[in-house]
């Protein structure tokens, strides 16, 4: 399965629509969340070398999606990462034992407040697709602070290029559409709108077989 027409017409709308499109702008911190996806640490990196925050925290233990490519962990890769980059290990602030986007940053908090770190806005980093639900949990389970999200700045073939699977990034997208719908109920985000043809687009994307990273409970 993959994006041809009229399924490509549906992707690039929920590509789209999980993006926020926020400006990066100077915040007190980085928070990078965990996942498969290094850009994601690339992002925290370049962030941090354009003066954007004085500190990154790199967050992340293991999932299915990541274990095979990161073995000792996603935050534990993504410091080493960061580090290649030209970020200093005394701003690298790592927190290897989260494993959904609620634990991110709330472990993350923790690890912030443990270390004395005054929080007063984040650079939320993530996957492009993973820009909105990642603000909708920030704003539910840390509401004292500003958010700004921020991803690496590729077109969707670029990023499906980058990544080599093309399937399984419509699968993370139709996931990620699904859980800004359905986990406001389960008090785990803010209501976040979804306008009907986003939600038109992400049914079709479901029937059409893109199934593979719906959640099934709450933990996922």
């Amino acid at each position: 399965m993959t994006a041809q027409p009229p399924v490509r017409a549906d992707v690039l709308l929920l590509w789209d629509y999980l993006r926020m499109h926020h400006v990066p702008r100077p915040c007190s911190v980085v928070i990078a969340l965990g996942s498969h996806d290094l850009t994601v640490a690339d992002t925290a990196a370049d962030l941090y070398a354009r003066g954007m925050a004085p500190l990154v925290v790199m967050t992340g233990a293991t999932s299915p999606t990541s274990a095979a490519r990161m073995p000792r962990g996603e935050a534990v890769h993504y410091r080493e990462r960061a580090l290649d980059r030209g970020v200093p290990d005394s701003a690298v602030l790592l927190e290897p034992e989260a494993r959904n986007t609620g634990e991110n940053i709330t472990k993350s908090r923790e690890l912030l407040a443990a270390n004395g770190v005054e929080v007063a806005s984040i650079l939320l980093v993530s996957k492009p697709y993973e820009e909105r639900r990642a603000y909708a949990t920030l704003r539910k389970v840390w509401p004292s602070v500003d958010a700004v999200c921020a991803s690496v700045r590729l077109s969707y073939d670029d990023y499906v290029s980058a990544i080599g699977d093309e399937d399984m990034v419509i699968a993370m997208m139709v996931g990620a559409t699904q859980r800004i719908m359905i986990y406001p109920a389960r008090g785990l985000t803010v209501e976040q709108p979804v306008p009907t043809q986003v939600r038109a687009a992400y049914a079709r994307l479901r029937d059409h077989g893109f199934t593979g990273r719906l959640a099934r409970d709450e933990t996922e």
